[in-house]
């Protein structure tokens, strides 16, 4: 079987969950089949690459899809391919009229919905139109949907009532267990002026609306003030996104006074497992998820975990024995009233495990062997593989 991977993302460029699942699933496929891999931006070695320049100072969302337009033209004259996989909106296009031009089946793995992201608009503006366009186009068209949780299935099909639910698969993310993993040395989290022997809730994630990191800032004031608060926090979908987590933040150092770091800058992986092991506390304070693969890179590096009870978080975080849960409605996301309970709620969380260690320990190493046991790469790749099957018996049937 030859299988050609259509996404945005790939090494070394990746800024995102959809990023690294398809960094760490297709080394797993090409041990199965033939893959190759369609991506987006600069090239790069073990893909072919399409710049997002055409037309040239079109919207952001247009650019995108004159890249699609390009891959497609690729997959044309690439030879024979038996599937196309297409990952995110960016590349949902491209492997929809690939599937048409070619006459294969297209399967989507659904990491993110644009229904669900509206503060998307804040950055695309009209080209959030153009990429809810591209992703239903592309879903209702597909041969198999891959739905990286059971929630996420659901959101799928509330989301696209046209689908046929037989067509959507769970096949969740995973984690590399080798990569990620308790790393006890203190050169990288001193070098920042995080303490190892004092307590910490670390945040790893981009600065917009869906990570929720402005609740954690306002929640961080009810913390008991011995704990120390790390935000590893980079790439702001808007300039008024970033203004407001600015302004947050600053509130927030001068009243705490030391303990509370920002590192706007994308680390190297092996520094974030270095201060994520080093974390009494990992914090997912997200409004929206699919399955969330940060969390698991920190279950992974033996790390409690207190997150949003939201999207697939819960078929990752176990509440009470990997972490704790903290329930936010997406409903009531302009009630002052509901939002600073989810903020208030969430201290309290992370107060309980910076005060309670041990448990905090028992946690993170239960939620290392649940990586080990529930989220192995090779295992989602042979899953995935079988969804390409269903895919090719579907069309032949």
């Amino acid at each position: 079987m030859r299988v050609s991977v259509l996404t945005r993302e790939y090494p070394p460029t990746i800024y995102g969950g959809a990023g690294v699942h398809v960094a760490q699933l297709v080394p797993q496929l090409r041990r199965l089949c033939q893959v190759d891999v369609q991506c987006m931006g600069e090239p790069r070695e073990g893909a072919t690459a399409h710049a997002e320049d055409f037309p040239p100072g079109a919207n952001a969302a247009l650019r995108v899809l004159g890249a699609d337009l390009s891959m497609v033209a690729a997959l044309e004259a690439g030879g024979p391919v038996d599937v196309l996989h297409s990952h995110t909106w960016y590349a949902n296009l491209a492997g929809h009229l690939g599937g048409l031009l070619l006459d294969v089946p297209h399967v989507v793995t659904a990491h993110s919905l644009e229904p669900h992201r509206p503060w998307k608009a804040e950055q695309l503006g009209g080209g959030y139109r153009l990429s809810s366009w591209a992703e239903r186009t592309a879903y209702e068209g597909a041969d198999a949907v891959v739905a990286v949780s059971a929630g996420m299935r659901q959101d799928v099909l509330a989301s696209y009532t046209d689908l046929d639910p037989d067509k959507v698969h769970v096949v969740r993310n995973g984690i590399d267990t080798e990569e990620f993993r308790p790393d006890p040395g203190t050169d990288v989290v001193r070098s920042l002026g995080m303490d190892p022997e004092r307590p910490s809730v670390v945040f790893v994630g981009r600065v917009t609306r869906q990570k929720g990191l402005i609740h954690l800032v306002r929640a961080a004031e009810r913390l008991d003030p011995g704990t120390q608060v790390v935000l590893l926090a980079g790439a702001p979908d808007t300039p008024e996104i970033a203004r407001e987590f600015t302004e947050a933040f600053e509130a927030l150092r001068s009243r705490r006074g030391g303990g509370v770091i920002w590192v706007p800058e994308m680390l190297p992986r092996a520094s974030v497992r270095q201060v994520m092991t080093h974390a009494t506390v990992f914090a997912c304070p997200s409004v929206y998820e699919p399955l969330g693969i940060v969390n698991l890179e920190a279950m992974a590096c033996q790390t409690a975990v207190v997150a949003s009870a939201v999207g697939g978080i819960p078929e990752v975080v176990v509440d009470g024995e990997t972490g704790l849960l903290v329930d936010y409605d997406p409903a009531r996301a302009d009630d002052p009233a509901a939002v600073a309970q989810f903020e208030a709620d969430l201290a309290a969380r992370i107060d309980e495990l910076t005060a309670d260690p041990e448990r905090a320990r028992r946690f993170g190493r239960a939620g290392r062997r649940r990586c080990i046991e529930e989220f192995s790469w090779s295992r989602i790749a042979g899953q995935t593989v079988d969804v390409y099957r269903a895919a090719q018996a579907r069309r032949a049937g």
